[in-house]
């Protein structure tokens, strides 16, 4: 804050001071000198009100003088933070690359050269569109990168575990994208027999190490080399917005040949609708190739084969990020007054446009497409 604005606070501060302290040794005094008569004049109310009236008017100059301080202490305050929190945020995001590399060489040293998975996990058929599995020297910054804006193993495997009751009763489910292996550990938690998929090597060994079922391999390559009708369910989270148009339908189209009749299929992804979706989650990712709107992705699956679509949208925008409404008090909004009801009018058209806005900008973050194999 400059000097001159410093000084002006002050000299504010102290003449809202001591004005209110006037304004209430008033009051107290109007109104020891009323209550003090058996029956109060009309004079003396009148002058009890007046004396409140001016009350109030010191209280508000009073009120907006501290505002004005707690803003500029709040400013200087935040200010003098914001490079440390910088310098944090630095640390941190340099902490949790290092961390992810040091497991990364953690278990390159301790896997046998027969088992790290590499090269040799691909399975023929694999498009050129997609990402090449095996180890990738900087796989570990996406593991990072993950860590940093999707959240935590915790806040994912919460997120994930609705899908669960879908699979209820099935064998042979296939994670698509399994990432870190979240959705794996539901799985296995509920008795469902599941393995998981992805073109991260980081990724699948942190699935490894916790004892699930995940290989390196790519998603066409591998329902390509399996048998028809094996597969009792086909998951793939996050992952459709990664992979190129063409790539995407020969994945739905090899998913429906390898899936058993009646068997579901889940694909979740961003909202590009959502416009707060767009904005942030998909364009903050740079691996993402394609956003697909929902109705896109429902008419995909429909003509692949799948029916009972359903569209189910998750992760709504946070209720500070919405359009806020005006709610006017029922007598005004009952009443004939002009003025009243052209505030109405106002009103109305308000909340009319919040409402589309929010329809097109706040809505859900996430869907998800359910459908079933014929």
């Amino acid at each position: 804050m400059a000097p001159m604005d410093a000084e002006r606070l002050a000299r504010e501060r102290l003449d809202a001071d001591r004005r209110y302290n006037d304004a209430l040794t008033l009051f107290d005094r109007t109104v020891a000198a009323v209550t003090a008569q058996p029956a109060p004049a009309p004079d003396d109310i009148a002058r009890l009100m007046s004396g409140l009236i001016a009350f109030l008017q010191q209280i508000t100059a009073f009120v907006e003088s501290k505002d004005r301080e707690l803003a500029a202490g709040a400013a200087q305050r935040v200010d003098a933070l914001t490079p440390a929190l910088d310098a944090v945020a630095e640390v941190r995001t340099q902490v949790g690359v290092l961390q992810r590399a040091i497991e990364m060489l953690r278990r390159s040293a301790a896997m046998p050269p027969s088992a790290a998975p590499g090269p040799q996990a691909a399975v023929a058929g694999a498009s050129p569109q997609a990402p090449a599995p095996g180890r990738q020297d900087d796989d570990y910054r996406y593991v990072g990168f993950e860590d940093a804006f999707r959240g935590s193993d915790q806040a994912i495997a919460d997120t994930l575990r609705s899908y669960v009751p879908l699979f209820d009763g099935r064998t042979d489910v296939l994670d698509i994208g399994c990432g870190r292996g979240e959705l794996l550990s539901a799985f296995q938690a509920a008795g469902i027999g599941a393995r998981g998929i992805d073109t991260n090597t980081e990724m699948v060994g942190v699935a490894r190490e916790r004892g699930l079922d995940a290989q390196v391999v790519d998603a066409l390559g591998y329902l390509t080399g399996l048998s028809e009708s094996s597969l009792g369910g086909i998951i793939a989270t996050q992952v459709i917005e990664h992979l190129e148009p063409s790539y995407l339908m020969r994945v739905i189209d090899a998913a429906a040949r390898a899936l058993q009749p009646g068997a579901p299929i889940v694909l979740e992804t961003i909202n590009p609708a959502c416009w707060l979706a767009f904005f942030s989650s998909y364009i903050r990712d740079f691996t993402h190739v394609r956003p697909v709107h929902p109705e896109t992705l429902q008419y995909l699956l429909r003509a692949s084969g799948f029916t009972r679509i359903e569209i189910r949208y998750s992760a709504p925008a946070p209720e500070h990020m919405r359009m806020k409404t005006i709610d006017l008090p029922a007598d005004v909004l009952a009443s004939p007054d002009p003025a009243a009801k052209a505030l109405a009018q106002v009103a109305h058209t308000v909340n009319a446009n919040a409402v589309i806005l929010n329809n097109l900008m706040f809505t859900h973050m996430d869907y998800a497409c359910v459908g079933y194999r014929m």
